[in-house]
């Protein structure tokens, strides 16, 4: 705090003393606000719903005798119509029960009355269906080949004829295409760690040493990784991407005991709706510097600084999201509910917008006139409020850092409303994060950063999987046995976005 209280007060005029009081009570401000959020992050949810409350006049948080322009409404009430259509085919089953998958193999058990029923007339049956599971069961494939002799080898041939082996997932290796894709699925999609999973083995009367699991996964990292950076090249041609970061901890063998903090710095393209994890040792612009260096578009990220360089980068154009933005209001609630929560009723106003784009499945095309007719004018309104407000609030309070917020970066907030290709938000690749986090609450650590690398190898390949609703495990199976027989320059064909299984080509 710059301003220090003098021993007399009496000497201090009395806009000095307003001064003083007013930086206190700004310091005091941020500092509740700051503790609200620790609050929230250890012991709250983290979700963000809002349901506007405006207080009355008497009940605004800040008690100096801020300015308060009369441009601020008090409640804004708008009722929205749309017609929705449904295409579903799908009928509730009878009975309110769920109707069972028909894929699904069926065990029949046919149940006989009690009583006689010789020369009884059968006139049909009841069927009950009750779901069952008998845990994946380990099985041996064994390869025989038949040998022979040639009775008169010609010169340069054997005598000794038998065909060769089919390619496998590690050359003499005893690990199935099968078992590598669940010990990879169990890792990188269900979080479950290898000697977790070595426990499970052993109950099956399976012991494989950790040891040889982690060489089998690194082995089949070294399989997949054409692939993996196929996607890579992929994700970066296209010409809109959506950025942002999470954290990894890494084991630092220089500092025994400790963990380094390293960073996956994720980019999902939409186009062609797969996503790209690159693992980097720290949060500076190098790691996304490096990785976009091919990249020309639309690239939509938070308001981290690092992303900053690319706005001078000829052929890039930094784009806003909105969520980002409605974060520091929704934030700010504690400090100046009044203003907070007319902000959120507009962006929440504009989301219904692109809800109901979603719901009547309109073209970008016509996504793109709806967000110029309707949200516009909204986005127009709404600049006009912020620069108003500004100027009534203490820059340095939560909602002041909020406003500014929006302020700075209004340029690039407006732009997912010229192309129907954009979404509004960043909320696509942060979905694509979630798995990191979930995987941090159960391995905890990466072991060495090339292990963190590898990592970021199947998260990008089972993340673009899950985006185009591919089975994880019918993905890599089939690729696994495909890979090393596949055409170098057809290697795309393998990507989740347009692969197609084996059987069907």
């Amino acid at each position: 705090m710059n301003a220090a209280i003098p021993s007399s007060l009496d000497a201090l005029s009395k806009e000095e003393l307003i001064g003083i009081v007013s930086e206190y009570h700004l310091t005091i401000t941020k500092l509740q606000h700051e503790l609200s959020q620790l609050k929230k992050v250890v012991f709250g949810p983290r979700h963000e719903r809002f349901s506007p409350t405006i207080p009355s006049k008497d009940q605004l948080p800040l008690e100096l005798n801020l300015p308060v322009t009369e441009s601020s409404p008090v409640v804004r009430v708008q009722k929205i119509e749309y017609t929705r259509t449904i295409t579903s085919d799908k009928k509730k089953p009878e009975g309110g029960r769920m109707k069972l998958p028909a894929h699904l193999p069926r065990t029949r058990v046919t149940i006989q009355p009690d009583e006689d029923v010789t020369g009884m007339i059968s006139i049909g049956e009841e069927i009950t269906e009750e779901l069952d599971y008998t845990p994946g069961k380990f099985f041996v494939r064994e390869f025989a080949r038949p040998k022979y002799v040639r009775p008169e080898p010609k010169e340069g041939e054997s005598s000794i004829v038998i065909a060769e082996l089919p390619t496998r997932v590690i050359d003499k290796g005893i690990v199935g295409p099968g078992l590598m894709t669940q010990i990879l699925i169990d890792k990188f999609v269900d979080h479950l760690p290898l000697f977790r999973q070595n426990e499970r083995f052993k109950r099956e009367g399976i012991n494989i040493p950790s040891s040889t699991m982690s060489d089998w996964v690194a082995k089949g990292v070294q399989k997949i990784e054409p692939l993996g950076a196929r996607l890579g090249e992929v994700v970066l041609k296209s010409d809109y991407l959506q950025a942002d970061e999470t954290t990894i901890k890494v084991l630092d063998k220089e500092k025994k005991g400790k963990t380094h903090l390293g960073y996956y710095w994720v980019y999902r393209a939409p186009q062609y709706n797969l996503v790209l994890f690159d693992y980097r040792q720290g949060r500076g612009r190098e790691g996304p510097k490096d990785s976009l260096k091919p990249f020309r578009g639309i690239l939509q990220t938070d308001g981290y600084g690092a992303y900053d360089y690319f706005g001078s980068i000829a052929g890039i154009t930094l784009m806003g999201c909105w969520a980002h933005t409605r974060r520091h209001f929704f934030e700010a609630r504690g400090n100046d509910l009044q203003r907070s929560d007319y902000a959120l009723s507009l962006i929440q106003d504009i989301y219904a917008i692109e809800h109901r784009a979603r719901e009547q499945g309109l073209t970008h095309e016509q996504r793109r006139q709806l967000r110029q007719s309707e949200a516009l004018p909204l986005l127009v309104k709404f600049e006009q409020w912020l620069r108003t407000e500004y100027a009534g609030v203490l820059g340095e309070s939560p909602i002041g850092r909020a406003i500014a917020y929006a302020l700075r970066r209004w340029d690039k907030l407006l732009i997912y409303t010229t192309d129907g290709r954009l979404e509004i938000d960043n909320n696509l690749v942060e979905n694509s994060i979630r798995p990191v986090a979930l995987g941090r609450k159960n391995y905890l650590f990466a072991g060495s950063h090339d292990a963190a690398r590898r990592s970021a190898i199947f998260y990008s390949l089972f993340g673009s999987c899950k985006i185009n609703d591919i089975n994880p495990h019918a993905w890599l199976s089939d690729v696994l046995e495909r890979i090393d027989d596949h055409p170098i320059n057809r290697l795309e064909e393998l990507l989740p976005h347009i692969w197609k299984p084996r059987h069907n080509s």
